[in-house]
């Protein structure tokens, strides 16, 4: 009596689905990869244990341990000491101050206020980062950054809809809705959106009429201005701001060797 071959584990027939032509831990690195992307996993919960990986892929645990290496080496999972592998969760905010005086980098983030919140047609500025046409329906913040009542940063931050539609409700002017002063907890917790990556341009502007009042400045006072484009484990680009922020408080400092 003929037995019946075992199906392959299902780890192994979503490898072998990859470009056989690329080594084993590559292939395995770009499975996991893909998970990560998709939010199978969340940095809220360790993944699976490395042996249970390596059994569901039918790989060895040594080249487990070598590629969850890679992938913390990519900065998409972390190892917390005593608690196990997640999946990274990146925080930008102390580097968006790091240019400025008045902030200390390791210090609670400055109060943020909502001054406006509205859905909106995409601008061609932000349209062009966010790979998205110019012109569809996005989700506008308009928000001042404080910190003991003194105002640091005006910022315009644009969210591609619907993919930000779980935000619908929870953002009230001057009330941030209960979110609180960070905005990518909240993309995480209600439009299970994790921030990876960002990237920051920077450049120099000067003070309109509204940006004065909100700045307590002259208007034409010379402003710096930080573009910031940020992105999910898979690359794709979620958020586009753009802040600013008095020239006269900012600095650069760099140690060149």
């Amino acid at each position: 009596m003929a037995h019946e071959a075992t199906p392959p584990a299902p780890g192994r027939v979503e490898l072998d689905s990859l470009d056989a032509r690329l080594p084993l831990h590559a292939r395995l690195r770009d499975a996991l990869a893909a998970r990560i992307a998709s939010s199978e996993w969340t940095p809220d919960r360790p993944l699976p244990a490395e042996a249970a990986l390596a059994g569901h892929y039918g790989v060895a645990l040594g080249t487990m341990r070598r590629v969850l290496g890679d992938l913390v080496e990519l900065g998409l999972l972390e190892r917390r000491h005593g608690a196990g592998t997640f999946v990274r969760r990146a925080t930008f905010d102390a580097s968006l101050f790091r240019f400025f005086r008045y902030g200390d980098p390791h210090a609670s983030a400055p109060a943020g206020r909502l001054l406006e919140v509205r859905r909106a047609a995409l601008p061609p500025d932000a349209a062009g980062p966010l790979g998205e046409p110019a012109g569809s329906t996005a989700l506008h913040l308009h928000r001042l950054r404080l910190r003991d009542d003194r105002p640091l940063l005006v910022e315009d931050i644009w969210l591609p809809l619907p993919r930000f539609s779980g935000l619908n409700g929870l953002l009230e002017p001057h009330l941030d809705g209960g979110v609180g002063e960070l905005l990518y907890p909240a993309y995480e917790q209600h439009c299970g959106i994790v921030i990876a990556s960002a990237e920051e341009v920077l450049t120099v502007g000067a003070a309109g009429a509204a940006d004065a009042l909100l700045l307590r400045c002259a208007r034409y006072e010379p402003l710096v201005v930080v573009e910031r484009t940020a992105r999910t484990h898979g690359g794709t680009p979620v958020e586009w701001r753009r802040s600013r922020g008095r020239a006269a408080d900012f600095r650069y400092r760099i140690e060149i060797r």
